[in-house]
């Protein structure tokens, strides 16, 4: 906590906002839930348990999982919004943040995370099984503790090894409907696992200044641009090969992993057009690395897509 102290002590201080209405209020700390982060882990939470119902998954445990489960993630996000509360300040992309405009007190926004990880632990244990509270709970744990307070700050494989928290939907989708793990489950985790660092790398690029002003070592701060989209690269095929190898191990229909290998292939065109822009002359926001960080989000939502889908052509 004393390394905050002092980086909090030195960061630019922003103009302080003045919520004062019930509403306003409410809407900083919905924000700090980061909504749109929830929706990326939703898309991937509900499709499972389509795939694990083989149908239809029940309505009531559905919508348990769905609830509880957007609690978790906002849980983390509050977590992890209080830990990053002074480099947040010194980012352009993350400055009107509730903390960083001073619309909630640090005080509130650990509370207010707290409370909403407990709430969704007893949520899933109470409405689904054991093993969906517990994976919620280490999902928490691991990207407030891990991630957001050690890899972070430390090392460029900070989101390869941090987006491990961001895989955990699949496996509690999963469990919530049946009460264990599988190899479907763990082959979907290695999708999302293997999506995450491209994905982020992309973004990162385009906010790189950002990231190196906040001393935030992520590998497009810290290595050039051609390793980061060679490593991207692998990343991504990664990603495709371990997408197509749901259809063996899951057993599903011809339609799936048709639409895994076109969707695959269009992201894999994507990302090697990044690496023919490079060998072109093309740098910086010439490269266009916000054109694969758009079509990955599009990428992982179809592909789950089509995950729900194809046990119910079955």
């Amino acid at each position: 906590m004393t390394v905050l102290t002092n980086r909090q002590a030195t960061a630019p201080s922003p103009q302080k906002g003045s919520p004062r209405t019930i509403g306003s209020v409410v809407k900083a700390y919905i924000a700090l839930t980061k909504p749109r982060i929830i929706e990326l882990l939703l898309i991937t939470t509900l499709p499972v348990m389509f795939l694990a119902a083989g149908g239809l998954p029940p309505l009531w445990t559905s919508l348990a999982v769905m609830v509880f489960g957007t609690l978790s993630a906002g849980s983390a996000n509050a977590l992890n919004c209080y830990v990053d509360r002074d480099i947040d300040q010194k980012m352009r992309r993350t400055r009107r943040r509730p903390l960083a405009r001073h619309q909630v007190s640090p005080r509130g926004a650990l509370v207010f995370g707290i409370v909403l990880g407990i709430l969704s632990t007893i949520g899933l244990w109470v409405t689904t099984n054991g093993l969906a509270a517990l994976l919620s709970t280490a999902a928490i744990l691991f990207y407030v503790l891990v991630y957001s307070m050690i890899l972070k700050r430390r090392t460029a494989q900070n989101i390869v090894w941090g987006g491990i928290a961001g895989c955990m939907p699949v496996m509690i989708g999963w469990a919530g409907i049946t009460d264990r793990l599988d190899w479907a489950p763990l082959v979907l985790f290695g999708v999302v696992f293997f999506w995450t660092p491209p994905h982020t790398w992309t973004l990162a690029m385009r906010y790189k200044e950002d990231y190196a002003a906040a001393e935030v070592p992520m590998l497009p701060v810290v290595a050039t641009e051609r390793r980061v989209i060679l490593e991207s690269i692998a990343y991504t095929w990664a990603t495709v090969l371990c997408s197509l190898a749901l259809w063996p191990v899951a057993g599903t229909t011809l339609f799936y992993p048709a639409v895994a290998a076109v969707l695959g292939a269009f992201c894999l065109w994507e990302v090697h057009r990044l690496l023919a822009r490079l060998n072109a002359g093309k740098t910086g926001v010439d490269l266009r690395p916000m054109r694969f960080f758009h079509w990955s989000n599009a990428y992982l939502a179809l592909l789950f897509l089509a995950v729900a889908i194809d046990p119910l052509l079955s």
